[in-house]
């Protein structure tokens, strides 16, 4: 028998093609790759990147609601639209029927506030889903109730009434993908009472106030608002490491005026692990009110007013809206992730806190690192009142807002002072202390 072989395959001659290999039939690009060249494995990759490949895709929830299909928010009693929110309640009142109803609770209705320790991955409500590159700001809408044509700018209003026919309709469906929140949580702070609020907010500051201020000021002038937020409720873990120190020995060196105290502690190794639940944790999901520049404004202000009692919110109702100023929402879930992991390891730290007590020296956190197993997301609005004060200067000035929670009546905000009399009261306190205290020595 006799043996046979392949010859060796023989190189190829002449010039190298230059360019982009040909495509169609028998070219590389209809070759299967050969067997563990591709896909790649993501166990050869760096952690940030193959966590993102391992990570299953965001879980939706549909929280459209049914009755917002066509556009327009109905009197479940007689179908009118024209639609109010009942003052001081989350009651909704038809102004044709007088019938009143209560929105539904998001929580009860699509169970937001269960299973948050059993949370994996990424559940993203609608409301929450990436908006859409194109979106307009100005939309423009057929009345169903005589034809007209409507004009809508969205960036500032969700809600509009037909100047003919007087027929109201929400933005609802039809604006972009992702716009429209979940829920909203209706004011219940009356105008009067946030004007009243805010005037005495101000009478505690008066005396320092700046002098234009004073006299431009008119409370009167403080509108209502709503702004997105994403709610999260979250499912993680974090361990955190460094080390902590525990005094035993303090003694001082040297007499007189050349004293200097020293101590002696014990260091150790202080590592911790916490297993933890995040139940309606707001982010701003505006990027303007979420830029906290303080040179130029003070919306940080708005932090200080929280918290809103979220489990309150009802499903999403233009209705609501009626009369009252927006803002659309224009970060993404993937956008807000760093905030949320940032807010996430504060709270991981907060827990571990009750557990070092003993290194009465305090623990220095040298290493963290956070899991979060699960996520879910859902968008609102929240309801906030606020008076804004322009204080010229270089740099375009500065934006001064006054700010009171719709629904607990927190206020909080900045009035422009005039530093000469800040500096005139901290020199006269000065003095006066030191006289006090000239005085008990006199007396000893």
């Amino acid at each position: 028998m006799s043996n046979t072989s392949t010859p060796p395959p023989v190189p190829p001659t002449g010039p190298v093609p230059v360019g982009p290999p040909p495509i169609g039939p028998g070219s590389p690009q209809d070759v299967p790759p050969l067997p563990g060249t591709f896909p790649i494995d993501p166990a050869t990759l760096p952690e940030p990147i193959r966590d993102e490949l391992l990570a299953p895709d965001p879980v939706a929830i549909d929280t459209a609601s049914d009755e917002l299909k066509d556009g327009a928010n109905r009197c479940p009693k007689c179908g009118a639209t024209d639609i109010r929110q009942k003052p001081g309640t989350d009651l909704l009142i038809c102004l044709y029927c007088r019938n009143e109803w209560h929105g539904q609770r998001v929580e009860e209705a699509f169970g937001f506030g269960e299973g948050i320790d059993q949370l994996t991955g990424t559940v993203i409500a609608s409301g929450a889903q990436n908006i859409k590159a194109d979106a307009s700001a100005l939309m423009t809408f057929k009345c169903t109730g005589c034809g007209a044509e409507v004009t809508v700018n969205t960036e500032n209003a969700m809600t509009a009434r037909c100047h003919w026919c007087r027929h109201v309709f929400g933005i609802n469906e039809q604006i972009a993908n992702g716009a429209v929140p979940d829920a909203v949580l209706p004011f219940h702070i009356r105008k009067d009472d946030a004007v009243a609020r805010i005037r005495q907010f101000v009478d505690k500051r008066r005396l320092f106030a700046l002098k234009e201020f004073k006299e431009q000021f008119t409370p009167e002038n403080v509108v209502p608002v709503y702004l997105p937020y994403m709610i999260v409720d979250a499912n993680a873990g974090a361990d955190v490491a460094g080390h902590g120190e525990i005094e035993t020995r303090r003694y001082t060196v040297g007499n007189n005026k050349n004293k200097t105290t020293y101590y002696d502690a014990d260091v150790y190794q202080v590592e911790r692990h916490v297993d933890f639940t995040v139940d309606d944790l707001p982010l701003e999901s505006s990027n303007e009110r979420g830029n906290l520049d303080t040179r130029v404004n003070t919306n940080n202000i708005i932090n200080a007013i929280l918290p809103f009692d979220t489990k309150n919110a009802v499903k999403w109702n233009a209705s609501y809206l009626s009369g009252i100023t927006s803002e659309k929402r224009n970060m993404d879930v993937e956008q807000l992730r760093p905030r949320l992991e940032d807010q996430l390891l504060s709270i991981a730290r907060a827990q571990v806190e009750t557990t070092v007590k003993r290194y009465d020296r305090g623990v220095r956190w040298e290493q963290e690192r956070l899991d979060v197993r699960g996520t879910r997301w859902v968008s609102m609005y929240l309801p906030v009142w606020l008076y804004s004060y322009h204080q010229p200067g270089s740099n375009g000035g500065m934006l001064h807002y006054i700010a009171v929670n719709g629904r607990t009546g927190e206020t909080m905000g900045s009035v422009p002072v005039q530093h000469w009399k800040l500096l005139l009261a901290a020199i006269t306190a000065g003095t006066i202390l030191e006289g006090v205290a000239l005085a008990i020595i006199g007396s000893q």
